[in-house]
Parts: structure tokens; C-alpha cells; sequence
């Protein structure tokens, strides 16, 4: 790779490339409500076409965003790369600096939903294989793209657009995932695969509609069984009680242990935790190894909202006939969300609580990649080449997406997290941003890993 060349295609194009990332935050892309996703994939295939790239726009289920495939590039080996291009919802505005879909810049960052989560990221790998390709000739290998509409609402349609398209993905020798970026200390980071999901309802219904309170003595109040429901699933200790669960979170290998063990995790950094989210220790007082094993590879259960009975201003003597409570389970690997499912169900009906609905509202399954794949060991070269620095590895990320889909399932190809994100871009929040100096470096990571992967 002639990196002088390279860099200086990036410099001559900056105003030109920089209009282009704001031009992807200006279209609206809001899977949640549907705004602006058409007009969105069509902006995205047209982008890709400018490269030279086969480009379909491939529909997932009638009325859901389509899926954005392309290919490009000649050679043994194939990268393949996952995106995303809808975005959350802006709410609140009123907390918005600038608006939302009007990309500003303000101290050295864009701000725009999407300018990290995922248009930064997009952006930045098109950019790059742009400049790469006036540069330096023809890619060295083969990259194969897909860029899904639903990401922001747990992919619905993904899994069965994967299986009906699998021929097209399996045989890759790696894939690049949607985000990355850097730690608090400013050091970049390598993550090697994601937690599962699984997130459910519990409902409980009672008596056939409110009583008077005064009633209690004789009538059954929903609020209250759900809580005896919910007091069975975690101790205070938090540890999950459900019966076999611990069975299937599989060991950490000799060489996932030596990764957790070098993730930095100084006092320092514990104390500026604590600080942030207001608390005086982390739960059960864990610290150092064991607050990292916690954070990246144990599983959780955690009650997200419960609503019954009267919530308004004032009191209302009411006794509830229904009450629920939203639960997420973040899954480590082997355990899935059908099996939470499964022994939640026995648990629950194990202790008289046969009741008590189970709703399955959607999940992933947990992916953990091997730690000494090619594709890893390429990003780690590329990062010390760009960044001057060997890069922090991760094993889980605490968060959630369709890994599985895009590795195990189409013959276990593995997964590399690497992009431009820093620990206060905001995503999914107001003020959503990218660090610009974080977007150039990324252009030139991937420059550096299109270098180190055809190496090999």
C-alpha cells in the first residue's frame, strides 16, 4: 500500500468527502416510525454504485426495509461487511443542540442522528475503499456488503432474509462489523463478538377489572403477584435463580481468560464510572477482574419497567387487575433465547406461578469469535499501523445485535468490531456525534486493513 498516495487522496478530497457524510445525516432514516427509509437504501445503493460496486436492493417482508447488497472486488479471499443505515428515533428535540438531521459541527465534532450509529461507520469504510481504489488500483480481494433498515429494531426480518439468501454470504474469510471505536483513555479497541438478548413481558392478570382497595383483604391484587413472580428470578446477590440456568453459560477458554485479564480496567477508570452514574460501588462490590468478567461474560436479568395499577398525581386507592413487567436477559454463549424461554417457563410454573404469561417480544443469540482469527490479528496490525498503539481486545460486547446470523449460522465466519465510536458519542441519545478526527483515522484504518487482510 502506497499510504502516502493514499492519505493525500483523503487530504485533496476532504471538503468534498466531508459534504458526503453530511449528506447521508441529512436523509432521515427512522426504522421506528418508517421515515425516510426508502429514500435512504436508494441513497446508499447509488453511493456504493459510485465505487463500482454490484449493488441490489434486496426486500426483506412486504412493507419492511430492504436490505442493501453489493459486491465488489476480485480475489481468494472475501471480507464480508455488515452496516446498518436506519437510525433511532431524535426524541426529545428539546434536548438537541442543533437539529437532528441538520448536521452541524461544533469543537471538532459532526452532531447528527446516525453521525456515529451508523452513518459515521458506513461513511467512513466508503470513503475509504474510494480512496483505496483511485489510489492504489483494484481491491485485493473480494468484499461482499450487506447493509440492513432494521437494526435499531432488533432485525426482525434479517435472520430470514440470511437464510433465504445464505448461498450468497457463506465462504467469507471475515466480516467487519458496524461498530468499534475507543475507550475513556482514548485507546482503540478490538471486540470480538456481542452479547445475546432475549426480551420478554410478564403479564399477570387478576380480578376482571380495578377494585376499591378496601377489597384487598379478600381479592387477589396483580401488582403483588407479579412481584413474588419477579422476587423468584434474581437474589440480592444477583445472582439468576431460575432453575439450570448457569448450565448453559459455557467456560471462558485459556485464551479468552488472557484477553479478559489484559483489558485495562485501572481504579481510576472504576472511580470515573461511579462518578458518572452517581453510585458508590458496583453491585455485589465487585472491582478490578471481576467487575471486567462481570461486564463482558456473565449473564443478566434485568427489569427494565413494570406497570400496574394507578400511576398518576396523587393518590387513588386502587387494587390492580393487571400488572407487567419488561425483563431483557443478556445472553453469553450458549445460552439462547429460546432456552430463557424454556427455563423461565419451568421455573415460574415450578413455583405455583403457572399464571403468569410469558410474552416473548424478540432476542439474538450471544457470538464470540475466535480470538486468534485472521481477521482479528489483521485489525490489530492496521490499528498499530494507524494509531501507533497495539489495541485494546474485548471480548463481548455488553450490547446486542445479529452476530450469530452472520457467523455461526453460515459456517462460523469470524466477527471483527472496529470503528470510529468514543465513549460520549451519544448514540441513541440527544447530541448523537462523531469525533471528525476519529472519522479521518478510521478511512485510514480501513486503508490499512484492506493492506494487512490481503496480506494475510
Amino acid at each position: 500500500m502506497n499510504t502516502q498516495t493514499f492519505d493525500q487522496y483523503l487530504t485533496d478530497n476532504h471538503d468534498r468527502l466531508l459534504e458526503d457524510y453530511k449528506d447521508f445525516l441529512r436523509q432521515p432514516s427512522v426504522a421506528a416510525t418508517g421515515e425516510g427509509m426508502t429514500e435512504m437504501a436508494a441513497l446508499v445503493a447509488r453511493r456504493l454504485a459510485t465505487l463500482g460496486a454490484t449493488v441490489q436492493i434486496v426486500p426483506t417482508e412486504p412493507g419492511a426495509p430492504p436490505v442493501v447488497w453489493a459486491e465488489i472486488g476480485q480475489g481468494d479471499k472475501t471480507l464480508l461487511i455488515y452496516n446498518h443505515y436506519d437510525v433511532q428515533p431524535v426524541e426529545p428535540l428539546d434536548l438537541w443542540e442543533s437539529p437532528p438531521f441538520e448536521p452541524t459541527i461544533r469543537d471538532g465534532k459532526i452532531f447528527a442522528r446516525g453521525a456515529a450509529d451508523d452513518k459515521g461507520e458506513l461513511v467512513t469504510r466508503i470513503h475509504a475503499i474510494e480512496a483505496w481504489l483511485k489510489t492504489q488500483g483494484p481491491l485485493p480481494f473480494k468484499i461482499k456488503w450487506l447493509i440492513e433498515g432494521e437494526e435499531e429494531i432488533s432485525s426482525p426480518h434479517l435472520h430470514g432474509w440470511i437464510e433465504k439468501h445464505r448461498d450468497w454470504l457463506v465462504g467469507a474469510d471475515g466480516c467487519l462489523w458496524e461498530f468499534g471505536g475507543f475507550d475513556d483513555q482514548g485507546r482503540f479497541e478490538l471486540t470480538m463478538g456481542v452479547k445475546g438478548i432475549c426480551y420478554v413481558e410478564l403479564h399477570v392478570q387478576g380480578v376482571s377489572h380495578d377494585l376499591h382497595s378496601s377489597l384487598a383483604a379478600i381479592a387477589p391484587n396483580a401488582a403483588w403477584r407479579l412481584a413474588w413472580a419477579l422476587n423468584t428470578i434474581k437474589g440480592p446477590d444477583e445472582r439468576i435463580l431460575i432453575d439450570g440456568y448457569y448450565d448453559h453459560v459455557r467456560a471462558l477458554s485459556p485464551a479468552e481468560e488472557a484477553i479478559l485479564r489484559e483489558m485495562p480496567f485501572e481504579s481510576e477508570k472504576e472511580a470515573a464510572f461511579k462518578a458518572k452514574w452517581g453510585i458508590d460501588s458496583f453491585v455485589t462490590g465487585v472491582t478490578g477482574y471481576d467487575a471486567i468478567k462481570r461486564l463482558f461474560f456473565q449473564p443478566t436479568a434485568t427489569i427494565c419497567g413494570i406497570t400496574s395499577g394507578w400511576q398518576g398525581t396523587g393518590p387513588k386507592t386502587v387494587l390492580p387487575a393487571k400488572a407487567m413487567a419488561k425483563i431483557d436477559f443478556r445472553l453469553v454463549p450458549n445460552l439462547t433465547p429460546e432456552v430463557v424461554v424454556d427455563l423461565l417457563r419451568k421455573h415460574l410454573d415450578a413455583r405455583g406461578f403457572n399464571d403468569v404469561e410469558i410474552k416473548l417480544l424478540g432476542g439474538y443469540r450471544s457470538e464470540l469469535s475466535d480470538v486468534n482469527a485472521g481477521i482479528v490479528h489483521a485489525c490489530a496490525r492496521a490499528a498499530e499501523r494507524t494509531y501507533g498503539q497495539k489495541p485494546v481486545k474485548v471480548l463481548l460486547s455488553p450490547g446486542s445485535g445479529p452476530m450469530w446470523s452472520l457467523s455461526s449460522f453460515i459456517g462460523g465466519v469470524p466477527v471483527v468490531c472496529a470503528g470510529i465510536g468514543h465513549p460520549d458519542t451519544r448514540v441513541h441519545s440527544p447530541n448523537e456525534n462523531t469525533i471528525l478526527a476519529n472519522y479521518y483515522g478510521g478511512m485510514r484504518f480501513i486503508g490499512a486493513l484492506i493492506d494487512e487482510f490481503a496480506a494475510g
